[in-house]
C-alpha cells in the first residue's frame, strides 16, 4: 500500500514539474500569427478579399464568376491586376492596393491575379472561335445597339431590358449604376454561366455576336443610365411628401 502511495505521489510531482518547464504566462511554442501584409497563400487571400462578391472558389455571387474559363481567356493579366489594385470608380468594385487606399501589397495582388489565372483557366477553351476583344476598340452606336439588343437579348431580358421569364432586368437604374461599361461588355462576352446566361456565342444558335454588335449593345445599355438612380420621385414630388 505504501509503495502504491509512493508511486502516485511521484506521478503527481512529475506532472507538476513538467507544467513548470516554461515560465507562467509565456508562449508555449505555438506558431506566431502571420501579419495580414505577410499572407501569401492564394486560397487565404481570395477567401478574405474576393469570395464575398465573386463566390467561393470563384463560382460567382453578387459579382461575376472569376472561375469562368471564357472570361479568363479574353482578359489579360495586366487588365485583371489593374482592376484588383485600383478598383472601378463609381461601382461596387473597390481598390485593394495599399497605394490606392486598400489593404493588400503589390505582392499579394500578384498572388491573387496569378492564382485566379493558374487555378481556373482552361487552355484552348476558345480555340477556333474568334473571340471579341476584351475592351472596345471603337465608339459604340446606341441606336444600332437597340436593334442588336432586340435580336440577341430581348428573348430572355424582355423588351426594353425590364426583365423577362428567363432573365433579369438589365436596364434597371440601380443595376446600371453599379456596373461600368467594361463590366457590361465582359458580361455580354463571357456570359454568367452561374446564372444560366450564355456567352456571346449562345444567344442565337449558330449566330455569335460580332465585336461591333457587342460594342453597340453596351453603348445602348449605357445610354439607359439615369443621373440619380433609385429615386422614384422627382424633386418636386419629394417636396410634397
Amino acid at each position: 500500500m505504501k509503495r502504491f502511495q509512493y508511486l502516485c505521489a511521484s506521478a503527481v510531482l512529475s506532472l507538476l514539474l513538467s507544467g513548470c518547464s516554461s515560465p507562467h504566462g509565456q508562449p508555449q511554442g505555438d506558431p506566431e500569427a502571420v501579419a495580414p501584409s505577410q499572407v501569401s497563400d492564394f486560397a487565404t487571400l481570395y477567401s478574405q478579399n474576393c469570395a464575398g462578391c465573386h463566390g467561393a472558389q470563384g463560382r460567382g455571387g453578387a459579382a461575376i464568376a472569376l472561375a469562368n474559363p471564357v472570361y479568363l481567356d479574353i482578359v489579360d493579366e495586366a487588365s485583371m491586376r489593374k482592376v484588383i489594385a485600383n478598383g472601378i470608380h463609381g461601382t461596387s468594385m473597390s481598390a485593394f492596393d495599399q497605394s490606392a487606399g486598400g489593404m493588400l501589397t503589390d505582392k499579394q495582388i500578384h498572388v491573387i491575379t496569378s492564382g485566379i489565372l493558374s487555378n481556373w483557366s482552361r487552355k484552348g477553351i476558345l480555340d477556333g472561335s474568334n473571340p471579341p476583344s476584351y475592351a472596345a476598340n471603337t465608339a459604340g452606336n446606341a441606336g444600332h445597339g437597340e436593334l442588336v439588343y432586340r435580336t440577341y437579348c430581348a428573348f430572355c431580358h424582355g423588351q426594353g431590358g425590364q426583365g423577362g421569364p428567363k432573365g433579369s432586368a438589365i436596364t434597371n437604374d440601380s443595376f446600371l449604376a453599379l456596373v461600368s461599361d467594361q463590366e457590361l461588355r465582359t458580361i455580354v462576352i463571357a456570359g454568367r454561366p452561374e446564372l444560366g446566361a450564355p456567352d456571346w456565342r449562345g444567344n442565337v444558335p449558330g449566330k455569335p455576336m460580332t465585336n461591333l454588335e457587342i460594342t453597340d449593345v453596351v453603348a445602348w445599355l449605357a445610354s439607359r443610365r439615369v443621373q440619380n438612380p433609385g429615386q422614384p420621385y422627382s424633386a418636386s414630388n419629394y417636396a410634397q411628401h
